[in-house]
């Protein structure tokens, strides 16, 4: 079944990972609020269940655990042949590590891994056979502006946020004669439930790094976040467009900050070039 669209009018099919709260949830809602159909996963399923009463048929309810690539295989089927098709796949699933490089356990950073980046590369690799035999789509994924800069005492799940903007680029080029669309959402700091227990697990600490730590999150607090409700419209905007932008910065903030970080780099590959060109050498 070809699906073309680009027009906001006619009802879009989303499946959606993570959509208990957060921007997950946040869209999830607008999507339906707007007309348009959802495939609405989460770890629990009651934690989605009341969608379904506000939503009736055009809503989807699935569990969803995204470390589990059978159970991906399976909802994202499930999702494709209840709706007919799939028009946006939204990987929303993550959540954070705590915990300096030196503090965090090798287990608890496959973990990490597990889900920010094999749990998407699982549903990613489910829906591209179906998007391709529909004859397109549209696939977003939600990293953050920590994608391009860094920050201390979550340098593990910035370092997963760098790994899923490297494959959703690569992606992006490898699909892109299937009329399949990618773009990652780099948000930057939301009053979201991404600060929750719930989307947060904290490495054992040493007690070293305790003032550092308390330090950081001092910082953390004092900064200013965004409104989630206030994001919708400009994800409609992307999901609507003929041409979407394969990076898009959700809010204000990102933009100034990563200008910033790449100019510094720039800077420094410049200052260092001579000596970086001295090391190409020249085969005889």
């Amino acid at each position: 079944m070809t699906h073309q669209n680009d027009n906001s009018t006619v009802s879009k099919v989303w499946f959606i990972t993570g959509a208990s709260r957060g921007f997950g949830r946040v869209w999830a809602e607008a999507a339906l609020k707007r007309g348009d159909k959802v495939a609405a996963t989460a770890r629990a399923l009651a934690s989605i269940a009341d969608l379904k009463d506000k939503y009736g048929a055009s809503v989807l309810t699935l569990e969803l655990d995204v470390t589990k690539p059978e159970q991906v295989k399976n909802a994202v089927d499930k999702a494709h042949s209840h709706f007919g098709r799939l028009d946006i796949v939204l990987n929303n699933a993550g959540y954070s590590l705590v915990g300096t490089i030196e503090e965090a356990s090798a287990e608890e950073v496959r973990a990490l891994y597990e889900t920010n980046i094999f749990g998407t590369l699982a549903v990613i690799q489910a829906a591209l056979p179906l998007l391709r035999k529909q004859g397109g789509g549209h696939i977003l994924g939600t990293s953050s502006g920590l994608g391009h800069v860094t920050m201390p005492v979550i340098g593990y799940y910035c370092s997963s946020k760098w790994a899923f903007e490297a494959i959703h680029e690569s992606l992006a080029a490898e699909v892109k004669s299937f009329g399949i669309k990618v773009t990652i959402i780099e948000p930057g700091a939301y009053a979201t439930e991404f600060g929750s227990q719930e989307s947060l697990k904290f490495a054992p600490g040493l007690d070293i790094y305790k003032d550092f730590k308390e330090h950081f999150f001092g910082g953390l607090r004092n900064m200013e976040r965004g409104d989630p409700n206030a994001t919708p419209e400009a994800i409609f905007k992307i999901v609507d467009a003929a041409h979407p932008p394969l990076r898009f910065n959700l809010g204000s903030h990102n933009l100034p900050w990563v200008r910033a970080a790449y100019a510094e780099r720039l800077a420094i590959w410049e200052e260092w070039d001579a000596i970086s060109s001295s090391a190409q050498g020249q085969l005889k």
